[in-house]
């Protein structure tokens, strides 16, 4: 801890910009994190911080650095699949699946076996395959759809048996990880599986070739809230709504000490090289702070808080599928305590329109409304003089969460400021999207800037039902909105999420 807190004074002495921390320690008091300290020290010098969620889902309350000082970033997939072609026979059957192996190796007309008609042989469980039978060939092994014998299991017994490689039946794809690919084999999802099966069965002597290597492009949907993506809320403070956003971090393409083996090839060897296949908030982090040191450079005059609401508010909620965001875990919609504002965009975050600015007393009002003391205040923000007479919970946040605490209805009023970062006057109109058993009312519906730099307050009233027997033991979502402000006559949107959620 204290060589993490050593590092950012260091940082914040050379004079830099941005900081990206792709760690963080588990719940305790801002006063007791090193990072929200540090954090806070970086804040009075303009610093831009951007921390990891944490790879601890898909649970929730499981997000990490979350002061509000701090942009938090979670997980999201990418629009690029790597992959292996099969072909069966003479190509009277092609399918693609899932496969990282990283040697450059091209199998031709090999031998498939498929234990047909013996069950344990079919799916390959554990001591099934006869090495005998199975030696010098690709085995297949069907999805079991029991649940009860996984692909990972089937990877062992492929080992374990010899077999050259393999084609898995398996809806796991998604959720393996490059380094899992030691021996030449592919994952299909079961719908190919089948199809590659029922050729096997149909065929007196099935034989199948493979491409290695292959990279898909452009692949739907995506982006997706990755399964080890940490989720809000937040425990210990939960009036701010964590993650803040989404930024890529799975499998990504990343420099790699070249003396350091990264993945296994077979039983004694491992791969070499100078770049390596990452997941992980170690990935997206820098994609936070490197996009927050273009907006850097583009508004010298903005300050983090305003580069934080332009990454927020102009956000993708929906995939390149025209679908609201998936999580990877559950294959439905997420939510904003999945994926925050939505994921990063770092073109329109260029020109957002609107901010929501946040100043330094406005933090300490926050941490005033904790309920923090005199000496905790001290060690956080490093200033011996401030006041607590503005104490609030409610921050001028891009975002807003409402609380359900032992109830299924509940009602709040926010207080928030815009200000125009554009350029000249422009009037804004809000609308307010909000499922069932949400009502949110704006007041004024209609804001007016006099230029760039002027500023507008409203106040957003959200009253809250989730229906008669809808507190959950073990679920912690209520039901989510949105609250845009469109520019009348002009190009500008800014969108919040609104969200109720259970906190114990």
């Amino acid at each position: 801890a204290t060589d993490v807190l050593a590092g950012l004074d260091q940082a914040i002495e050379d004079g830099v910009d941005v900081l990206s921390l792709s760690l963080g320690f588990f719940e305790t008091p801002f006063d007791e994190n090193p990072i929200a300290i540090g954090a806070f020290a970086a804040l009075k010098k303009g610093i831009f911080v951007s921390c990891s969620a944490g790879n601890n889902g898909p649970h929730a309350y499981t997000i990490l650095n979350r002061a509000p000082w701090i942009t938090t970033v979670g997980t999201g997939t990418i629009d690029k699949e790597f992959a292996a072609h099969v072909t069966l026979g003479d190509g009277e059957l092609t399918v693609t699946g899932k496969s990282v192996y990283p040697e450059n190796l091209f199998v031709s007309d090999v031998p498939v076996y498929f234990g047909h008609g013996n069950r344990t042989k079919e799916l390959c469980e554990i001591y099934s395959l006869d090495p005998e039978e199975v030696a010098g060939k690709y085995i297949f092994c069907d999805f079991d759809s029991s649940g009860q014998t996984n692909a990972y299991a089937q990877i062992d017994e492929m080992d374990t048996a010899g077999a050259a490689g393999a084609i898995f039946s398996s809806s796991e794809g998604p959720f393996f990880r490059p380094t899992d690919f030691f021996k030449p084999f592919v994952l299909v999802n079961p719908k190919y599986g089948d199809l590659v099966k029922h050729y096997i069965i149909n065929s007196k002597n099935a034989t199948v070739s493979i491409r290695f290597q292959t990279t898909l492009l452009g692949t739907k949907p995506a982006p997706q809230v990755a399964y080890f993506s940490s989720r809000g809320p937040n425990r210990k403070v939960p009036w701010i709504l964590k993650p803040d956003i989404l930024a890529p971090g799975v499998d990504i393409l990343a420099a790699w000490v070249p003396n350091r083996g990264f993945a296994p090839i077979g039983d004694d060897d491992y791969l070499l090289t100078d770049y390596a296949l990452e997941s992980g908030t170690s990935m997206l982090c820098p994609h936070a702070a490197g996009i927050a040191t273009l907006l850097k450079d583009a508004h010298r005059d903005w300050s983090s808080t305003a580069i934080r609401s332009a990454m927020m508010t102009i956000a993708e909620v929906f995939d390149n599928a025209n679908g609201r965001i998936i999580d990877m875990t559950t294959g439905v919609a997420g939510t904003p305590l999945d994926f925050g504002a939505g994921h990063i965009n770092p073109n329109k975050a260029m020109d957002p329109g609107l901010v929501y600015d946040i100043e330094i007393q406005d933090y300490i009002n926050y941490l005033c409304g904790l309920n923090y003391t005199s000496k905790q205040i001290r060690t956080i923000t490093g200033m011996r003089q401030f006041n607590c007479d503005s104490a609030t919970l409610d921050l001028n946040y891009p975002s807003f969460i409402i609380l359900l605490n032992n109830t299924n209805t509940t009602g709040t009023t926010f207080q928030r400021e815009l200000t125009n970062v554009a350029e000249g006057s422009s009037v804004y109109r809000a609308v307010v999207r909000a499922s069932s058993g949400m009502k949110a009312v704006v007041q004024p519906a209609t804001i007016t800037f006099a230029g760039k730099y002027s500023k507008a307050k409203f106040q957003l009233t959200v009253e809250i039902d989730v229906g008669v027997g809808s507190i959950p033991e073990s679920d912690y979502f209520g039901n989510y909105g949105f609250l845009s402000w469109y520019e009348v006559n002009g190009k500008h949107q800014v969108t919040s999420p609104i969200v109720s959620a259970f906190a114990p």
